[in-house]
């Protein structure tokens, strides 16, 4: 088994959560709650490794995030 790290979003305009997983073309999703968004993203991610013969290899790896300040 693989863990992946996804981004979440809250998304004002359309009230759902927003799923990214960084480095996995492909791979992210919405949904209302943040328990569908869980199984949202674990469906999208099987779907997308298939492309890759099932396994993460080859993927970039993630390694974080960083938070910038900007002034505006």
């Amino acid at each position: 088994m693989t863990t992946f790290t996804a981004y979440v979003e809250w998304d004002e305009e359309t009230r759902l959560y927003v799923g990214i997983v960084p480095g996995v073309p492909g791979a992210h999703t919405q949904a209302e709650t943040l328990d569908e968004l869980q199984h949202n993203l674990k469906e999208v991610l099987e779907l997308c490794l298939r492309e890759y013969d099932g396994t993460p290899e080859g993927l970039p790896k993630f390694v974080g995030v960083q938070q910038v300040e900007v002034a505006v």
